[in-house]
């Protein structure tokens, strides 16, 4: 139970940029095709299961204690810089406004502006178009991944519930956007992802 608990928590925090990236589809009612989404979610599942599969295969030379100790030391350290990076990024927003482009090889800029993975301008994410995207959303989280492996979380179980809650987040946070016309911007989402990180690494090291 415990470490389902785990797995909840981690998938949350990995399916958090994922939500809000609905969102802001939905805001700029720009639709999210179902292969597309499915796409992703496939990308955020096996980049999952790479990283935690990393995290664990790593973890086997050392003691279980030690590799407990790794596991809350990574992901404490990607939740407290994950935290730093997002007001760094805000404070940096102004002066590369002007220089940003979809050219740049800068993954980053798909979690900032998702709307310029629609290249064609046709308001609508087709599967080519929700590579790069999905891309994003997987390398975001792959530090993560490798501290959870460490930490022993349940592969399988993590894996499965990180591909049904990216499939959830898309639509559900699209449904948002569209709806309400609200907007988690990415200093709070990626905060909130954060903060999930650390909540795991405190729990798993001490329950």
């Amino acid at each position: 139970m415990g470490h389902f608990l785990s797995s909840f928590i981690l998938s949350v925090s990995s399916n958090i940029d994922n939500f809000a990236v609905g969102i802001a589809y939905g805001v700029k009612n720009i639709k999210i095709g179902i292969l597309a989404n499915l796409v992703i979610a496939i990308f955020s599942a096996f980049g999952a299961y790479l990283s935690m599969s990393a995290g664990e295969a790593f973890g086997r030379f050392l003691s279980a204690d030690v590799a407990n100790f790794v596991g809350f030391i990574a992901l404490l350290g990607v939740g407290l810089l994950g935290i730093w990076d997002t007001f760094r990024s805000k404070r940096q927003e102004t002066v590369n406004r002007n220089k940003s482009s979809v050219n740049q090889l800068d993954y980053t800029i798909f979690l900032e502006k998702p709307e310029l993975a629609d290249l064609d301008n046709s308001r609508f994410i087709d599967f080519r178009e929700s590579l790069a995207l999905a891309f994003a959303l997987t390398i975001n989280n792959v530090a993560g991944g490798f501290g959870a492996g460490l930490s022993g979380l349940n592969i399988p179980v993590t894996t499965f519930i990180t591909f049904l809650f990216s499939l959830l987040a898309i639509k559900f946070g699209y449904f948002m956007g569209k709806k309400f016309t609200s907007k988690i911007s990415a200093k709070w989402s990626g905060i909130i992802s954060a903060s999930l990180i650390i909540c795991l690494a405190v729990y798993e090291y001490f329950i």
